[in-house]
């Protein structure tokens, strides 16, 4: 999402302010905690080679009670100010049926907005997303960053989410990685999906990618 406002409206902070604000008409989170850790502890389980990991983590969020996915697409519809892809973006997501990972461009023939509601498809979180006869999920349960992709560049941010589990990647040791640093981590807390910390969490980000910026230069 965070992506595709950038490359879509061009400014960070013109994109934070789209993204942040929740409104009555957004889909309540109703996560199933039932399922969530048997998802999440397939994620950790190394014996699994990882299409058959994806392809049983996709069979669990398919059983997971989190509601339908047509009201995720309206509200990711209502925050993307435009529906035609930017040329340079790339976006992620995770087939449910086959654990194929997917790379979704301009030229792919996908609905932006279902394409970035299906790369936030968290399993057991959020509903996966119908696209093209399938369905799809987060493509963060390929990888934490999928930063393998970014091929052909002479630098390379990567701004890394803060997860809890193992994730099986490798990074080029000549990437900048950014992941969430004491400050951003203490607005964050202990819900990365509590919508009324997000203002904070965005405030408390830029002021440390503004930092890494400046050391890095």
């Amino acid at each position: 999402m965070t992506g595709a406002l950038i490359a879509t409206v061009g400014d960070p902070r013109t994109a934070a302010a789209i993204e942040a604000p929740l409104g009555p008409d957004d889909p309540p989170i109703r996560a199933d905690w039932t399922l969530g850790p048997v998802a999440f502890g397939i994620l950790s389980d190394t014996s699994l080679e990882p299409l058959e990991m994806r392809r049983r983590i996709g069979a669990v969020a398919l059983q997971a009670s989190v509601g339908p996915p047509e009201p995720w697409l309206a509200a990711f519809g209502r925050r993307l100010p435009v529906t035609d892809w930017p040329a340079r973006l790339l976006v992620t997501a995770v087939d449910v049926h086959t654990g194929e990972a997917v790379r979704w461009t301009a030229a792919s023939g996908v609905p932006l907005v279902a394409a970035v509601a299906a790369s936030c498809a968290v399993p057991c979180i959020f509903p996966p997303i119908p696209v093209n006869g399938s369905r799809y999920m987060d493509g963060g349960v390929r990888s934490r960053t999928n930063a393998d992709l970014a091929a052909g560049y002479d630098r390379v941010y990567v701004l890394a989410p803060r997860m809890p589990m193992m994730q099986r990647e490798t990074l080029d040791p000549s990437f900048t990685v950014l992941e969430p640093d004491a400050l951003t981590s203490e607005a964050i807390g202990g819900n990365v999906f509590d919508a009324t910390r997000w203002p904070a969490i965005i405030q408390a980000a830029i002021h440390q990618g503004a930092n890494a910026m400046i050391i890095s230069a």
